[in-house]
């Protein structure tokens, strides 16, 4: 994110972003996503923050950053496996075209924070919730039975639900990086065609 903000890339697409832990409260294990999201004026396109951790407190914590978060046709935040949450967020867009006046606004402002806006994965690579939240359960109890704590319980636990659903996440996984890619390419385009237009209208 750092590196794209120096070179003027705007737009900067991701499977999910990282987050804070569950129980973080008591481990302060929150990812340095976070932060960077507070301080790099960089639109980040995500599918939400990835379930394995505490979406709530995540969302809290990117308002103490001064972070935006946007959800990309839902009232919704999605939940990275899965296009629900049960979070609801405060600011939502519906098209390229609004994403692109609101990362045009937010440079403008020259905040220099970041937005995070999280499109849901399609409906039809959507896994299980249920079948989910219960291997995620799972795996956290066997990453706490072997101390598997720090950088290596992310990869941990991904690898472990993927087990668990027989391959489910992991396609989910793709697709949703795929539709992300292609949303987040949309955003740039619409992006790129308002600074030009605002461009001409300063030329006359």
């Amino acid at each position: 994110m750092f590196f794209a903000s120096m070179v003027g890339i705007h737009v900067f697409v991701t499977g999910g972003i990282g987050g804070v832990h569950r129980h973080g409260e008591q481990t302060m294990d929150i990812s340095s996503d976070l932060t960077e999201l507070g301080r790099t004026p960089v639109a980040v396109i995500s599918a939400g923050v990835k379930s394995i951790l505490d979406i709530p407190r995540t969302l809290e914590y990117l308002e103490t950053q001064g972070v935006c978060v946007a959800a990309y046709k839902t009232n919704e935040f999605p939940a990275f496996f899965t296009e629900r949450s049960g979070c609801k967020v405060h600011c939502r867009v519906d098209t390229p075209d609004d994403c692109a006046r609101l990362i045009d606004a937010n440079l403008k402002l020259k905040l220099g924070s970041g937005i995070l806006i999280a499109v849901p994965i399609p409906k039809e690579h959507s896994a299980s919730g249920g079948l989910i939240e219960s291997s995620i359960q799972i795996a956290l109890r066997e990453a706490r039975d072997k101390n598997i704590t720090g950088n290596a319980e992310t990869p941990f636990l991904l690898a472990k639900v993927n087990e668990l659903t027989g391959g489910a996440s992991l396609a989910s996984n793709i697709a949703l990086v795929k539709n992300n890619a292609l949303v987040g390419a949309k955003i740039a385009v619409a992006l790129a065609q308002l600074k030009e237009h605002s461009n001409r209208g300063d030329a006359e």
